[in-house]
Order: C-alpha cells, then structure tokens, then sequence
C-alpha cells in the first residue's frame, strides 16, 4: 500500500492532505531525535474485515532538544525505510505530554487509520511488518528510526454456529454446524475458509465460562459439522484461534434446552 494517498496530521490538530503517489519521503536521518516506549494496539495483531476503516491506537515518547515542525508519528512499513511502502491511511497525533521539558522530553498519543476499501490494499498486505517513528524537523529536515518492532496485519475472520434439535431429550444427539468466512481484501467480501481446525466448545447452564468438546475441520466451503450427546441444558459456540494471517475468532452462542 505504498502508492496510496494518505494524511499525515500534525500534532492534536487538523489533517494535511497529500494527493499523490506517496511512500515515506526519502532522505538521510538527521539525528539529535530518539523515540522509545512504543506500543502499537497494544501489542496485538491488527485484525481487518472488509468495510469501515480501523482506528488502531499506538503511545511512544520522543526525546528531542530540536524544533519540529508537525508529527511525530509512529508507523507500519516494509522495504527499505528511507523510501518504504506503509498501510496506514491516516495518523492522528496528539500534542506533546510534558514528561520533562529541560530534557525535551514528550509523551504521545496516535490513532492511525487503516482502510480495507483504499484501492492499494489488498490481500498482500497481509503479514508482519515493521514499525518506524518519524517526526518532520525544521527546514524539510527528519529524523525516522527503525523501532525494531514487528507489527503483524491479520484478515478478519466470522464464524457461524447452529446446534439442534431444540430442544433435545437427555443423552440424545445434537448436531452443531456452522461456517468459517474470512476476509478477501481483493474482493472486500468474506469466504470459506477452508481446511481450519475450529473448536466446538459448550458453556454448561450456570456457568460462566466455555470448555472445549472437540474439534472439526472446515470444509471446502467453509462448513462444519459435528455431533455430540446431549448431557445437560448449555450454550454451544464454535471458536478458531487464528494463525499469522488470520485474526480469531467466536461464534456466537446457540442455546439448547434439554429435558
């Protein structure tokens, strides 16, 4: 998503619109700036369905004596960083947070937006990227680190579950289907999802909490089914766990009373 249009915002206040083909703006580091204490979405991967753009919050702390003119931003990139491919749409930076101010020392906030509908995302945006910090110095000079810190972008998954009959006699069989989709960022559709060993889990009635009951793997269409007995009124749920390039994900739950 390199060749996109994307906003760059400057520090708690209005976007800067850039309309063109751009990747981050080549041109040796300047120095004198150091960044540490990043998180992006708290660690997490960001998981991305087809439509509405997702906000993906990050904090760091800039250590600088030198006067900058907008940013600083933290950011997702691959390829080589002075003239990289980046994913984010739009970045949102709040003002400094005074941490010591003899020092240069600020604290920030971001939100960094990621569309699934821009034209230059797609599936081969899936996968682990890198994480660089960039603030824009006086006189079109900058300063942007590697922050060594990878940042992985998953496809969003959805999962369907339906247990019957409703109800069902004690020790009786109950029969749970269901479908696992998952984001096509090309099409901006969900699909089976094909070959995933999904687990059916039951939340027994008075419980607070799911066990898993066994596994069935995804059909080619996405489709599972399995069976079980029926050994007391609960809650049936289907739940995948993810893989590197696809977010987790639970059904919702299918009560089935037993008499």
């Amino acid at each position: 998503m390199g060749k996109t249009m994307w906003r760059a915002v400057v520090a708690g206040g209005a976007a800067i619109v850039f309309t063109g083909a751009v990747a981050v703006p080549a041109g040796a580091a300047e120095g004198g700036v150091s960044f540490s204490r990043v998180a992006v979405n708290g660690g997490k991967p960001i998981v991305i369905g087809v439509k509405g753009e997702v906000e993906v919050r990050a904090v760091f702390r800039m250590t600088t004596k030198l006067k900058y003119d907008f940013g600083p931003t933290v950011f997702p990139y691959r390829g080589k960083l002075d003239n990289a491919d980046t994913v984010h749409s739009a970045v949102i930076t709040s003002d400094c947070e005074v941490v010591d101010k003899a020092k240069g020392i600020c604290d920030f906030e971001e939100w960094l937006y990621i569309d699934p509908q821009h034209p230059d995302f797609g599936n081969e945006d899936v996968g682990t990227w890198k994480t660089a910090a960039r603030v824009s110095l006086a006189g079109d000079a900058h300063d942007t680190d590697d922050e060594n810190l990878p940042l992985r972008i998953q496809r969003a998954t959805r999962v369907t579950v339906n247990a019957s009959p409703e109800p069902v006699t004690q020790g009786k069989t109950i029969t749970v289907t269901g479908r696992i989709t998952r984001a096509n960022w090309d099409t901006h559709t969900y699909q089976g999802y094909a070959g995933r060993t999904v687990s059916l889990q039951f939340k027994a009635a008075g419980s607070s909490s799911y066990a898993t009951v066994t596994k069935a793997k995804s059909s080619s269409t996405g489709a599972l089914r399995t069976t079980v007995k029926a050994t007391g009124p609960g809650t049936w749920r289907w739940t995948y766990y993810g893989n590197s390039t696809s977010g987790a994900k639970s059904s919702a739950g299918d009560h089935v009373a037993v008499r």
